[in-house]
């Protein structure tokens, strides 16, 4: 990765792009776009972007596929994915396929600057690094993992996963698949309240 930041963005929404692309150009990052993953993985082999970014919703393949077409080519690069979805299942679904981070529709600048200066800090943690196998298991992240437990530690009190995320920066998604990961081998622990209304709250704290 070069030392400007470069970004391409996926998606078939050309006033996304568009609006991307002043976004990006304000920051002084260098903006490729594409609209179908295709065009999106001839423009990655050609360029070696720092960042991707890719919607969900495509026109031929999907968004996952993509993912995984750009995984193959790159084991480092952080992909972020644009969706409106907020389903887990799906969320786990892009992660298992390789996905880094999401970003929730609509889009909204200073959240997606944050996002990728936060990718682009985790790629220099990584590359100070770079003996160290980034990936615990398929879809943990070490890096990502450290920022998230280091996170959980510095709480005096057990968090939830929209205080985690706002913390740290990682969409909900991120920190809830991670939470399952960390109470899976027994290093958090969840606990649950009951508010008036509604399901309960899950909080997590590590043991």
């Amino acid at each position: 990765m070069s030392d400007k930041i470069s970004i391409l963005a996926i998606d078939d929404d050309k006033e996304i792009l568009y609006a991307l692309g002043v976004v990006f150009e304000q920051k002084g990052w260098i903006y490729y776009s594409a609209e179908d993953v295709g065009k999106g993985i001839k423009i990655y082999e050609d360029k070696i972007p720092s960042i991707v970014l890719i919607d969900y919703h495509l026109p031929g393949e999907n968004g996952i596929e993509g993912v995984k077409k750009i995984r193959k080519l790159s084991e480092d690069v952080p992909i972020i994915v644009f969706t409106v979805e907020e389903d887990q299942k799906v969320a786990d679904e892009f992660l298992n396929a390789g996905a880094t981070d999401f970003a929730l529709k609509p889009i909204k600048a200073p959240d997606i600057i944050s996002r990728i200066n936060l990718h682009v800090e985790l790629m220099t943690m990584k590359n100070k690094d770079s003996a160290i196998d980034d990936f615990v298991v398929k879809g943990i992240s070490r890096s990502t993992l450290k920022l998230i437990e280091e996170y959980i530690k510095k709480c005096k009190d057990s968090v939830t996963v929209e205080r985690i995320s706002k913390g740290t920066g990682f969409a909900e998604q991120t920190v809830y698949r991670y939470l399952q990961y960390l109470t899976s081998t027994g290093k958090v622990q969840v606990n649950e309240t009951y508010g008036k209304v509604g399901r309960p709250k899950k909080h997590y704290k590590l043991k």
